[in-house]
């Protein structure tokens, strides 16, 4: 396992205009290949969450700062294609939530990730033992995104599930896969951080180098209470031979969790599990 140095010097680049320019683009301004209509429509639907399913033109309006007409255009068409679903008569112009072509997408993203295959009965036990739950997540631009959850039968009531995103500052899951990436990648992201969610960035760069820190002296990074107060986690990053980085989380209710059990027993296990699980990957 890696130590620290002794001098502990700050893993955190500051923002820098070099790497701000070296970070890609999220627009066509300068790229003449950029679809801008693909790249607006995709924006609308990515309006939607689980805590707004349903919108209006004029709230997707508001979330993407496309004008209203355009919003217009764009959601009448998703809808004849079947990534959005309208109904009418809710509301005086109606609203709108996502269609089922959208699972459709996804299905087959998901169906050749073999490391959900492998990792769910392991993911399974660890939820149980820990009585809380375990989820695999992968980086979506500046957040992380479940694409495997595995629950204790006491926490039903909590819902992580598939497709469940969080932006990476605020978990110990985003902040583990900060510490795998190649240093040039993480200085890049980083700095796409603090430019592009500097209020965020500033609410948690501390974490992030806590973060940093606890990955090399320990394997794994620890959260307390990052998105949800009575939720603490660990978490361990998974790195593919393509040179793809997943991690691994284990949440628990702090009601439920023993003094040093995060540091001393859960976070050493789900780095076990981890590895046993890459070395499983290894032998496809």
């Amino acid at each position: 396992m890696p130590r620290a140095s002794s001098a502990r010097k700050s893993a955190v680049p500051p923002a820098s205009a070099a790497s701000a320019a070296a970070a890609p683009a999220d627009d066509g301004d300068t790229d003449r290949q950029f679809a801008n209509t693909l790249a607006r429509g995709l924006q609308v639907l990515s309006c939607f969450t689980a805590a707004d399913p349903i919108l209006t033109n004029k709230d997707i309006a508001a979330r993407t700062g496309l004008a209203r007409p355009t919003v217009s255009r764009l959601t009448y068409t998703l809808t004849r294609l079947g990534y959005l679903r309208h109904h009418p008569r809710l509301g005086k112009y109606g609203k709108y939530e996502l269609g089922t072509a959208v699972l459709s997408l996804a299905h087959p993203l998901l169906a050749n990730i073999s490391v959900r295959q492998i990792a769910r009965l392991p993911m399974k036990e660890l939820a149980d033992y820990a009585g809380g739950w375990v989820s695999l997540g992968v980086r979506e631009r500046l957040n992380m995104v479940y694409i495997e959850t595995a629950r204790s039968r006491a926490t039903q009531q909590v819902t992580p599930d598939i497709g469940q995103t969080f932006p990476i500052v605020v978990s110990a899951m985003g902040r583990a896969y900060l510490a795998a990436v190649p240093s040039r990648e993480r200085e890049a992201l980083i700095n796409q951080l603090q430019v592009k969610t500097p209020e965020l960035w500033r609410a948690h760069a501390e974490h992030v180098e806590q973060g940093l820190q606890d990955y090399i002296e320990h394997g794994f990074c620890v959260g307390r209470g990052d998105y949800h107060p009575k939720t603490h986690t660990v978490a361990v990053p998974l790195r593919r031979a393509s040179g793809d980085v997943m991690v691994f989380n284990c949440a628990v209710r702090v009601d439920n969790l023993a003094p040093g059990a995060l540091e001393n027993d859960l976070g050493p296990r789900l780095a076990q599990m981890v590895r046993s699980i890459e070395s499983a990957l290894d032998q496809e």
